[in-house]
């Protein structure tokens, strides 16, 4: 008898079965969060969850030569997209769109917290109809990087809010839209009380 864990979801009298996967699966063009583990010669490593470490070239970067290398350290935390994922190759990942620009990739700034948290939950935050970040954003000041590969990224301006927020992220995973907005205004009133 066949068995899978996870949640079960029912939409329009269809029961599905959301798989809880342990371990990251990379797919060819998602954004990720990762951390370099390692530098050797031109390619750095980083760990992005999944079963082998991607590979990043310093010539990745937005106006990256061999004269102007990025500066990326042991330990960065970094946003990139994936160039190769395939079951027969390592991953590899690149900083730059199609345009050669940033948009938004690279190193992220120091300050800030990374978690890991299920993909579903990085689907909610990201989909067009979720009003988590419009109605955090709408009390606080944050800065907020996910990654399909179950991880996220935020900035604050201090450690209460920044904990608060992760907090409140992590439990929204279950929640509707309204219970959000409310669980937002309630943790904005109890922050502004410290």
């Amino acid at each position: 008898m066949p068995f899978a864990f996870g949640s079960t979801n029912c939409y329009q009298k269809h029961l599905t079965l959301v798989r809880v996967w342990l371990q990251y699966v990379p797919v060819r063009s998602e954004y990720v969060i990762g951390i370099v583990t390692a530098k050797a010669g031109d390619i750095f490593r980083v760990d992005i969850g999944g079963s082998e470490h991607a590979t990043l070239s310093y010539l990745a970067f937005e106006g990256a030569t061999k004269r102007n290398r990025p500066i990326v350290q042991i330990g960065d935390v970094l946003y990139a997209k994936l160039l190769v994922a395939s079951k027969d190759m390592e991953p590899e990942l690149v900083c730059v769109d199609g345009h050669g620009k940033s948009s938004g990739m690279g190193v992220l700034p120091d300050g800030g917290l990374m978690f890991q948290t299920s993909i579903n939950l990085i689907r909610k935050i990201l989909s067009p109809s979720c009003v988590l970040c419009k109605s955090l954003g709408y009390n606080f000041q944050f800065e907020l990087v996910a990654g399909l590969n179950g991880r996220v990224w935020i900035r604050c301006r201090d450690v209460k809010q920044t904990i608060a927020i992760r907090n409140a992220i992590l439990l929204s995973e279950t929640m509707t839209n309204e219970e959000i907005e409310l669980m937002s205004r309630k943790l904005a009133d109890a922050l502004a009380t410290f």
